[in-house]
């Protein structure tokens, strides 16, 4: 009786058929791509640059504050998160009749016939350094949204759009001059409150 050999399966090509299956993988799958928040920092000041301070009248600035504990202060008022959309789009689209609201200077833009009364408002966001990450970018979509619904309204009324997004470059232009994103973040700070 003889021993019987196991024959050996032949491994020369196995490196080979690995590095396709990797070249494979790599090409077939997509990454996901961060995306951030739309926001333009101010430039570093230059040692010989006098420092300026731009001075905004109280009415003209609606400060939000985000305390550690997530809750909201609007205008220095406790506000509910569901309530900031609509307390945004009053103050941005502001209202000359109504003092407490922004300033308005009436402007002539290119691509609408008549001017057009345009608020001066600045929204400030402060948050504590203790307030979680989720509330924060919360915050941040609920303003953007704020902006862009008034914008769609804008398409509508000055160019028979329903939304900002089917507008020209030069349409779209004119309506971010009638509401420019006016979104100012503060340094974080221990605000504190409950």
């Amino acid at each position: 009786m003889g021993k019987h050999k196991t024959p050996e399966i032949n491994s020369g090509s196995m490196a080979d058929i690995a590095f396709l299956l990797l070249i494979f993988f790599l090409v077939t799958t997509t990454m996901d791509t961060d995306t951030g928040i739309a926001r333009q920092l101010p430039p570093i000041a230059e040692n010989n640059k006098v420092k300026t301070e731009v001075e905004i009248k109280e009415r003209n600035l609606l400060p939000i504050k985000v305390n550690q504990y997530d809750k909201l202060l609007v205008g220095g008022k406790p506000t509910l998160v569901n309530n900031l959309k609509e307390k945004a789009k009053e103050f941005i689209k502001s209202n000359p009749t109504k003092n407490e609201l922004p300033e308005m200077e009436e402007k002539s833009i290119k691509g609408i016939n008549s001017p057009v009364l345009v608020s001066k408002g600045i929204i400030s966001l402060q948050n504590d350094r203790g307030t979680t990450y989720s509330r924060y970018i919360e915050i941040q979509d609920i303003l953007v949204s704020a902006y862009n619904e008034l914008r769609n309204e804008a398409a509508l009324q000055y160019f028979g759009k329903t939304t900002f997004d089917e507008l020209s470059e030069v349409q779209q232009d004119a309506i971010k001059e009638i509401y420019p994103q006016r979104i100012s973040e503060a340094e974080p700070k221990n605000i504190g409150g409950k």
